[in-house]
């Protein structure tokens, strides 16, 4: 009966925004066909138009979005934090942090095992997050490691030699899960 609530509430989350598209795109298709069939002589009117139009519309406005709202505040916001060197400091931090969870780049994309110390049996579960420490001059046995805080959002970041360190086999986003989780969330398979 879980699986089936679940799999209704995805089902929601994946028609709700096609229909609401789609009936937008109908009306306004509607719209125009309606503007252009009342306003343009009929020798200039060709099946098709009102799509043709819809679809210039809907990219002026993606265009006029970007240059007109997006880019003034985009240039605000950078001139204030070039005025703020702490401020830019946290929000490039937190924006780079953020881009690897839903970003083009995922950064904790190698989930592992952590052996923290030589004599210890405890180990820590988290994501290489960089393998070439050679610009830091860092031996080139060692990668980083990010560790993660159960029940936060924050974390602590190892140099780790990589023979310390073993792949799980599991995906990213199960083994976040579990780490945030504090280790009573199940793997999905």
């Amino acid at each position: 009966m879980k699986n089936i609530k679940q799999y209704f509430l995805k089902g929601l989350l994946y028609i709700v925004p096609l229909t609401v598209t789609f009936w937008v795109l109908v009306k306004s298709y509607e719209f125009l066909n309606g503007i252009i069939g009342n306003h343009l002589p009929e020798d200039l009117q060709f099946p098709g138009l009102g799509m043709l139009v819809l679809i210039v519309l809907i990219t002026l406005f993606g265009f006029l979005g970007s240059v007109i709202i997006v880019s003034p505040i985009n240039t605000f916001f950078q001139k204030l934090l070039e005025k703020a060197p702490l401020l830019k400091t946290i929000y490039s931090s937190v924006k780079d942090l953020m881009n690897t969870f839903v970003g083009k780049k995922k950064g904790f994309s190698q989930p592992v095992l952590v052996k923290l110390y030589e004599n210890s049996t405890i180990e820590r579960i988290g994501f290489i997050t960089n393998e070439d420490l050679s610009t830091l001059k860092i031996n080139s046995h060692k990668v980083m490691v990010y560790l993660p805080h159960s029940y936060a959002f924050s974390g602590q970041l190892f140099v780790v030699d990589s023979a310390y360190i073993t792949p799980l086999d599991a995906s990213s986003s199960e083994i976040m899960k579990l780490i945030i989780s504090g280790g009573v969330a199940e793997i999905d398979e």
